[in-house]
């Protein structure tokens, strides 16, 4: 089962709204579902909850390291709780994908991503578990820094927070350890109007 959920992003209101910190969106939403309240632990670099479900206890975290050094706040509370890799679900923001597309997936690479390269790094392990919530891709590799620090365009924030509801379906899933089930929710288009150019876009692998 999932015992540490963690989603990345900078922290300060002016990096609040922009696309880097899609996956404190989904921890923030995942919080309301779980009725906590994440507030600041200084041993973990972040800000953290800890609900008690089927008498297991689950940590979320925000870190609060600013992206580049998210791994210094993820293995801090790993390491004190015994919390292995496999049992650590990264919620991110996802260039390859478009607003609106969420996918799981456990290990590989960090992808070039800052924050996954930092917890790779501090785990000494790339075998945790991430859902990676679509922001799209400006098109210009030069334009990236610039794009995931922006605020994305109304229809596009409603689409991803569209995403980020759809993934926590699969909370029942992630909590039970039900990986399979969880990857079969989280990838399958969202009713009532799946679209098949959306399910057979290039970006959906």
């Amino acid at each position: 089962m999932i015992k540490l959920f963690v989603g990345l992003g900078n922290p300060g209101p002016e990096y609040e709204a922009t696309r880097h910190n899609a996956g404190f969106w989904w921890i923030d939403a995942l919080a309301r579902e779980l009725k906590v309240s994440l507030q600041p632990e200084r041993s973990y670099w972040g800000l953290a909850a800890r609900a008690n479900l089927h008498g297991q206890p689950v940590w979320l975290l925000e870190p609060q390291t600013f992206m580049n050094l998210s791994g210094k706040s993820v293995a801090a509370l790993a390491r004190f709780f015994k919390i292995a890799p496999e049992e650590i679900l990264v919620a991110h923001d996802e260039l390859d994908f478009s607003p609106g597309q969420v996918k799981l997936k456990r290990g590989g690479s960090h992808g070039g991503h800052n924050g996954l390269r930092d917890i790779h790094a501090q785990l000494g392990s790339p075998d945790y578990w991430r859902l990676r919530i679509g922001i799209g891709h400006p098109g210009v590799k030069a334009e990236v820094v610039h794009w995931v620090l922006k605020k994305p365009a109304p229809e596009q924030r409603n689409l991803i927070e569209d995403s980020i509801a759809h993934a926590l379906k699969a909370l029942p899933a992630l909590l039970a350890g039900d990986m399979d089930k969880a990857t079969l929710l989280i990838h399958t288009t969202k009713p009532p109007r799946p679209k098949k150019c959306d399910i057979e876009s290039p970006n959906a692998g």
